[in-house]
């Protein structure tokens, strides 16, 4: 019995699927030491052979049994190297791709439970596995999921969402996120800080430190336009009835037209990019937390830091330089480097 099937599918990143590969070797070195199952796994395709990957590498795999009996095995879904609309739209009209989709509902349906990151979250629409379900893919897509399953709930913010049987990840790079929180099901915290220690990766809770408005909206020129205008703005950022009279529209219009674009509200939106401010100079100037806090339109840090957990799952401190995290986060300067 095997714990994962890792499906190895053409135009998978490669670094997706190596990752996977490599994260499951260090567990599978580190489980016996620390008296926990060993993972078992295997590496499947829809056909045997040779599967192409993003950027050309290939990959040896054997056949997906068709009718597997007793399968109870996680089914693992790389990320998926579809950077647009039209070649998700192309992916999902295949045939191949339809005949995968029906045989991961029959997974499901059998008991078995399904994990994928980045574009490949888009393969469980046409398998009916996301309607009432919270997902999550990378962050640039999540409008077009929203659009293509208006019954699920897309949660852009987050790296990682479990709901039932159903566990996505956001943008490629999720993937090493997906394949800890699976190893943390499997064998428990101490083999996914383990394995994460070794290959020196942290897990993420969020992909909300790294959304910028402007790409998430797909070219959407208002939502340009508003992100500028609230960063200029900054440490006064603009209330959404201003917003709403400097581009001459109603609130409502306003709000409608910003989450068709992006799938957040007006005042998310605003609140992204002061997050995003706030980042920039956490890892970029000397200043203090508290000093930071004001230079994005909160009153004290507190404020900021409570809003960063919520949203993007960790403390400004996260994002600062190890040799300054110290002292800033402490409200002190840190000191100038020295000449030469």
């Amino acid at each position: 019995m095997h714990d994962f099937t890792i499906l190895a599918l053409d135009d998978a990143y490669a670094s997706s699927l190596a990752a996977t590969l490599d994260i499951l070797v260090a567990a599978r070195a580190l489980a016996p030491r620390l008296g926990v199952p060993v993972p078992r796994w295997r590496l499947c395709a829809p056909e045997p052979g040779l599967v192409r990957l993003q950027g050309g590498m290939q990959v040896e795999a054997t056949r997906l049994p068709v009718r597997a009996r007793d399968d109870r095995s996680t089914w693992v879904l790389p990320g998926l190297g579809l950077n647009t609309t039209a070649a998700i739209t192309q992916r999902l009209a295949r045939p191949d791709t339809a005949a995968l989709a029906r045989r991961i509902a029959r997974h499901v349906q059998g008991g078995g439970r399904v994990v994928a990151s980045c574009s490949s979250v888009f393969l469980l629409q046409p398998a009916g596995l996301l309607a009432g379900r919270r997902a999550t893919t990378s962050w640039w897509h999540a409008p077009l999921l929203q659009r293509l399953a208006p019954g699920c709930t897309v949660d852009a913010d987050r790296m990682v969402c479990a709901d039932g049987p159903i566990t996505t990840a956001g943008a490629a790079f999720a993937q090493t996120d997906l394949m800890l929180h699976l190893l943390r099901a499997h064998g428990g915290a101490a083999l996914a800080d383990a394995v994460s220690r070794m290959l020196l990766i942290d897990g993420r809770q969020a992909q909300a430190p790294y959304i910028v408005a402007e790409v998430l909206a797909n070219g959407d020129s208002l939502v340009a336009q508003l992100a500028a205008r609230v960063e200029a703005a900054l440490p006064n950022p603009p209330s959404v009835a201003a917003l709403a009279e400097a581009f001459c529209m109603s609130e409502r219009t306003l709000s409608r037209r910003i989450r068709q674009a992006t799938g957040k509200s007006t005042l998310a939106l605003v609140q992204s990019v002061r997050l995003r401010r706030a980042r920039a100079l956490l890892e970029g100037s000397r200043m203090t937390v508290d000093q930071v806090a004001e230079a994005v339109g909160y009153q004290d840090a507190t404020a900021l830091r409570r809003l960063m957990k919520k949203v993007a799952g960790a403390n400004p401190s996260r994002y600062r330089p190890a040799t300054m995290a110290a002292a800033c986060d402490d409200g002190i300067a840190a000191p100038a480097r020295q000449p030469g």
